[in-house]
């Protein structure tokens, strides 16, 4: 895999390729920042594989004083004679380092306001960093301390929602160090266990007896101050960071706007798709555009015919954008994308298409109950499916994992969803104005599509600022775009659930209005043409779309230098 690809794989399933061209790439100017960042990368990297514990003071002040020191020799380096590639991978590696310090300090923060749930993290987290110190272990004091603490959490489960309380946030936060914790436990335990005979003698019993008590802890914080049943793992809780974090996030993604601005952004858009999506649904004969959507849901295919209708789609797209010279298609990036099928677990999470050089299609399997396959039918209908293959292939996500590889790999760990997903969704809506919705149905798909990443922006943000519960956000989704609930279940549950940052959701459709913005700057003025332009943006890689426009327009940067561009109006 290509370097830093470990960070993507939770933006975009792709799966290990041959690196083979079948052409020459263009050649590289070079940065001076190149070096430095590739042992950044590497240096890095040693150092997350050796703090590894979560929940721990030691890695956090570890990884703080690396960035820091990262920092300190960025200010030594003498910034007015490197070149324009160089100057801006100088303030990326320099955003990069603060935005880390920042999240560190943030997580810090975060722990201390549920520490109260979990007094007994230390005594886990030092067994397992003594084990990674390679310290000699003494299995009886080991077992004395694991008897402890199985005492200790038989005397504080009974006090959970009495004497130990916090909000219902701080509660689900804990129950998941708690899970982190057990999982900590037992790879100190699976270490010397059958290993050390002593040692197996000694901690056996008390190991599992701790292990059954931090799974019955977990339980109790679920029960008592998170409010769902312990083995509820369908529940959707989340946890809203609030205003301050979510401005130092637009900062670091290079966003200039603050939440509210945001969110008219995310008004006036959705504005401009029910006008259009009214305009549709008249010309398929309906006054009520939500009737036309229902319309457009019963068109889909009948149970093992999906992956035909993909491979049609996939093949339509490609022939589109090659057809009218839009952005360069490798010939091996057309013959090498690949699908699969996802299970229904994974469809909980996920209920449309994920993509990359293997497209995951969801589909309803024989498993399923009734109303779920008939849902996951109607969502993965034949005019939703035309307006996201070509977002997960080419033009979207495989192209991009397939320049990624080829041209300035090292910058790809500067990765941003607003450059990610930005581009996908920038191409349904250039699409759009090529004309690749024919009729009313495929007009709908689109939009169908567009209005949910407008309305992305709105459940997201406004969870994180504290004024919807994700029901509300499920609600919204079914309300103002025509989700199906399972499948807005799905969709929020997966936006909340702390696998996905806070502004990823809001980063499809902002990032796609820079890409739009910066079009029209250079295409629409007539300084580049399409195919130029795309190209030029595949060929920097990935990263924040304001960085992509300083190279693009011969800007000049400061050291210091902080978003400033305003790309909308």
């Amino acid at each position: 895999m290509g370097l830093r690809r470990v960070k993507l794989e939770a933006v975009f399933a792709l799966t290990p390729f041959i690196l083979m061209a079948t052409t020459k790439p263009a050649i590289e100017a070079d940065s001076e920042m190149r070096p430095s960042i590739e042992r950044f990368w590497a240096d890095e990297g040693n150092l997350e594989r050796v703090y590894v514990v979560r929940h721990s003071p030691t890695r956090r002040n570890r990884m703080t004083e690396f960035y820091k020191a990262t920092l300190a020799d960025l200010k030594k380096r003498d910034f007015a004679p490197v070149g324009a590639d160089g100057q801006v991978d100088y303030v990326l590696l320099r955003n990069y380092c603060e935005k880390h310090i920042n999240e560190l300090s943030n997580e810090e923060k975060d722990e201390a306001k549920y520490a109260n749930l979990i007094p007994f993290a230390k005594e886990i987290t030092d067994l397992e960093e003594a084990r990674r110190r390679m310290e000699p272990v003494d299995s009886e004091k080991a077992a004395v301390a694991l008897n402890s603490l199985d005492k200790e959490l038989k005397e504080l489960a009974p006090k959970i929602g009495d004497k130990l309380k916090g909000s219902k946030f701080e509660g689900n936060q804990a129950a998941l160090a708690v899970k982190n914790l057990r999982d900590t436990l037992q790879t100190w335990f699976n270490f010397y266990n059958g290993y050390d005979p002593l040692f197996t003698w000694w901690c056996d019993a008390p190991y599992k007896a701790v292990d059954k008590e931090l799974e019955t802890y977990t339980g109790v914080l679920k029960e008592k101050i998170v409010g769902v049943k312990p083995d509820d793992d369908k529940a959707i809780v989340g946890n809203p960071i609030g205003r301050d974090a979510l401005i130092d996030a637009l900062k670091y993604e290079m966003i200039p706007y603050t939440p509210e601005e945001l969110l008219k952004i995310a008004d006036e858009e959705y504005a401009w798709c029910l006008t259009e999506m009214k305009k549709a649904a008249k010309e398929l004969g309906y006054d009520d555009w939500k009737k036309a959507l229902e319309y457009v849901k019963q068109q889909h295919v009948e149970p093992g015919k999906q992956p035909a209708l993909i491979r049609e789609l996939a093949l339509e797209a490609i022939k589109f954008v090659k057809d009218r010279d839009l952005v360069t298609v490798p010939p091996l990036a057309e013959e090498s994308w690949r699908m699969t099928m996802m299970s229904p677990e994974q469809q909980l999470v996920s209920p449309f298409f994920l993509g990359g050089e293997t497209i995951m299609v969801s589909y309803p399997t024989n498993t399923m109950e009734q109303d779920a396959k008939m849902m996951s039918m109607r969502g993965n209908n034949r005019y939703f499916s035309r307006a996201t293959v070509q977002h997960e292939l080419i033009p979207g996500h495989h192209l991009q994992g397939f320049m990624m590889d080829r041209y300035k790999p090292y910058r790809q760990g500067f990765g941003t969803p607003f450059w990610i997903e930005g581009w996908a969704l920038y191409w349904e809506m250039l699409l759009w104005d090529q004309g690749f919705p024919r009729t009313p149905e495929e007009k709908i798909g689109m939009l169908f599509w567009r209005m949910h990443r407008c309305v992305r922006i709105q459940f997201s943000i406004r969870f994180h600022l504290g004024d919807l519960t994700p029901e509300q956000c499920i609600d919204m989704l079914v309300d103002k775009v025509g989700h199906e609930r399972a499948n807005a279940e799905g969709e929020v549950r997966r936006s909340l659930n702390g696998s996905y940052p806070p502004l990823y959701q809001a980063a499809y459709m902002l990032g796609g209005l820079q890409f739009r913005a910066l079009h029209h700057e250079l295409v629409d003025s007539g300084k580049m043409t399409n195919k130029e332009f795309h190209d030029a943006i595949l060929h920097e890689n990935d990263i924040p779309v304001e960085m992509v426009r300083a190279i693009l327009t011969h800007q000049k940067l400061a050291p210091d230098y902080s978003t400033t561009w305003r790309f909308r109006g």
